[in-house]
């Protein structure tokens, strides 16, 4: 063989293997930590001594009034807020004195704030075009398709934003942060503007999502429903406070004090003093008993201890409005149980919850 067909073969190079198609599931760990954190501003202490983790991977709900500190917890994460104790970790790094870009976390606001002049394609590629990523062009088409396919607006790709419904922009905002793959997604009720219709739809996605890629995500709501069917976990935020954190069965079951048994249950949790209704063995030191419907056993009579004072009817069930002397209960029941507005009937407790003068659980 010549020295010139040798030199020839040895120059051809092997076949380049395809790139590995870009996938959102995100390897790395992402655990956040707030150690005792306390933020004032002013005379209003936002929060106080709060100690919160969030799991790799984990989708954790504050839940709490307005006021209560949940916006604030996602900005001191976020690094748009900086605490005056207490410290931030993100993966075991401490990100206090970090500026926010250094953070890698996402955050999906509350409004859209979408770039109405962009189509929907340029609104997800646009956080990948920063100079800071400087990511390939192949790269970014990628991704963005990718994302657009997961929160289903992939028909949508070449639309400006203002040709959007409410529920197709909100897939946008998530998308837009989906699309950057950071270790933690922060997101502040980013559902509430939307009908109800629409929320549902939304909380199956976004739940499905996370579950897909895996992503740790902390997610703020007054909600209950969108805490109880999203959460791993639920934190309940009472005056700048973390008062529980659990699962919601934990939560809903067994909540440490009178404001977490409020949060969370429909119709709200009845609220009775001691004594009020037969049934159960109130602990020494009652003060409050609570009673959810499975709680209240209703018996037919004609001389019961209640009176039912209204009945709303829902389709699948009914609200029963009842009076126990100048008490005022709700409760859940068959709406084929034969029974009408004036009706007297037995009301017998089973199993309530207990409370103390202060508004803390006796068990």
């Amino acid at each position: 063989m010549s020295s010139t067909a040798r030199s020839c073969r040895c120059s051809i190079a092997p076949r380049a293997r395809p790139s590995p198609r870009p996938s959102m599931r995100r390897p790395v760990m992402a655990e956040v930590t707030l150690t005792d954190i306390s933020k004032a501003f002013g005379e209003t202490q936002a929060l106080s001594n709060v100690n919160l983790t969030v799991r790799d991977g984990e989708f954790v709900v504050l839940l709490g009034p307005t006021g209560s500190g949940k916006t604030t917890t996602l900005r001191l994460i976020a690094g748009l807020e900086k605490p005056d104790a207490g410290r931030v970790s993100i993966a075991g790094r401490d990100v206090v004195s970090e500026a926010p870009a250094s953070r890698d976390v996402a955050f999906v606001f509350q409004q859209y704030s979408l770039y109405p002049h962009l189509t929907v394609y340029e609104n997800l590629a646009f956080p990948l075009r920063s100079p800071a990523r400087r990511l390939p062009e192949t790269e970014i088409d990628a991704r963005v398709r990718e994302v657009a396919k997961m929160v289903r607006i992939d028909h949508k790709l070449e639309n400006r934003s203002t040709k959007l419904s409410g529920g197709e922009m909100q897939r946008v905002a998530i998308g837009r942060a989906l699309v950057r793959k950071p270790a933690i997604y922060l997101m502040d009720e980013p559902l509430s503007s939307l009908d109800a219709k629409l929320r549902g739809e939304l909380r199956l996605e976004l739940k499905r999502i996370q579950n897909e890629i895996g992503s740790t995500l902390l997610y703020v709501t007054h909600d209950q429903v969108e805490a109880m069917t999203m959460a791993d976990r639920i934190g309940i935020l009472a005056g700048g406070r973390l008062v529980q954190i659990g699962t919601p069965r934990e939560i809903y079951s067994n909540p440490a004090n009178l404001h977490v048994a409020a949060r969370l249950g429909q119709p709200h949790i009845n609220l009775i003093p001691e004594g009020l209704l037969p049934g159960g063995s109130a602990p020494t030191g009652t003060k409050t008993i609570g009673a959810r419907t499975e709680h209240l056993e209703i018996v037919r009579s004609g001389q019961g201890n209640a009176e039912i004072d209204w009945i709303e009817h829902l389709g699948d069930q009914n609200h029963l409005h009842i009076k126990v002397g100048q008490h005022k209960l709700v409760t859940l029941a068959d709406p084929y149980l034969a029974i009408g507005r004036g009706d007297r009937i037995d009301l017998k407790l089973r199993n309530p919850l207990y409370f103390d003068a202060g508004g803390q659980r006796l068990t």
